[in-house]
């Protein structure tokens, strides 16, 4: 039976066939406890990240607990709420529930949380981030040169006068990341990021439309928002005002959520490849589990897609 149970190679179909036709009737379930007590193993990966309310999070993780379902593998997931010492708490509840890997967003974490990966040595890998320096494998990308095509298209379209509704840069690598790529391409472009023409915010439609007000008093002609979600409470609070999108003012996003190309006018963004990385983060972590090595990096690549909330500015 135990062959059967482990999917060995080594029992013919009819075998199988019967073993598994006993085990409903009899309404056997495995005891998955004794099995890891056997294989060292609980078949069981972790994921631990910052909030479900964000979409894109939701999708990756999706496409993680039907890629590990699919290999044999049960996800658990926790919520950090971009709260670093929950994390570490939350990291420890993992290894104390004996996960075989383990999936966390970014790579900025506790001290604690880093020591505690480091003497577990448990197998884990960081999405959402790309960082070249060795270390912690990541399956994700460069947040910094992901803002580079939305800077370059605003500038293409003939606007100077750019803000930036930003993410809540504390605890979130990914948003510092991105402040500093819209920052540094704006150089490269020989404008800058006036500091009055940067805010941060929740990721949340109602904290945008509040902050968009001060924002708009610097006069810019196009902001660039640290999401999608950001971007819709920014395009209503502009309409709300008067302003018109995107004559009177430009708007980006970053994600592409469904409802990016849905809303009116339909947004510009850039496409987070989420369902790619939630698989290539299952099968590096399953196959570095099964095969005893480090899991290996994976380098995405988000792309541009231009809707109808930029143009050129108005004269």
């Amino acid at each position: 039976m135990s062959r059967v149970l482990n999917g060995s190679d080594l029992v013919r179909d009819d075998v199988r066939t019967r073993v598994e036709a006993a085990m409903t009737e009899l309404g056997y379930i495995p005891d998955v406890a004794a099995q890891s007590l056997a294989t060292r193993r609980s078949r069981t990966l972790g994921a631990i990240i910052p909030t479900l309310k964000n979409a894109i999070f939701a999708e990756g993780v999706n496409a993680l607990e039907e890629a590990a379902r699919g290999r044999g593998y049960t996800l658990l997931i926790a919520i950090s709420n971009y709260d670093p010492e929950l994390e570490t708490e939350l990291i420890r509840r993992m290894i104390e529930r004996g996960v075989d890997g383990l999936m966390l967003v970014g790579n900025h974490r506790a001290p604690a949380a880093q020591d505690l990966l480091k003497k577990t040595g448990l197998l884990h890998v960081c999405g959402w981030s790309f960082d070249p320096q060795p270390g912690t494998a990541n399956v994700g990308f460069d947040n910094g040169a992901a803002m580079h095509p939305l800077v370059d298209h605003l500038v293409e379209r003939g606007h100077r006068e750019i803000a930036m509704l930003a993410a809540n840069t504390q605890a979130n690598d990914r948003a510092r990341d991105r402040v500093a790529g819209v920052r540094a391409r704006l150089v490269h472009h020989g404008l800058e990021l006036r500091s009055d023409r940067l805010a941060e915010v929740a990721y949340s439609i109602r904290d945008a439309r509040a902050a968009l007000p001060r924002l708009l008093a610097t006069k810019p002609t196009a902001v660039i928002c640290g999401n999608d979600t950001i971007a819709l409470g920014a395009i209503l609070a502009a309409q709300s005002a008067g302003v018109r999108i995107p004559q009177d003012l430009a708007v980006t996003g970053f994600d592409n959520l469904t409802l990016s190309a849905e809303m009116s006018p339909a947004l510009t963004t850039m496409h987070v490849p989420a369902v790619e990385m939630g698989e290539l983060i299952a099968a590096a972590l399953i196959d570095a589990v099964e095969g005893e090595t480090p899991p290996p990096s994976h380098k995405l690549t988000p792309r541009l897609i231009v809707r109808e909330t930029t143009m050129e500015p108005a004269l």
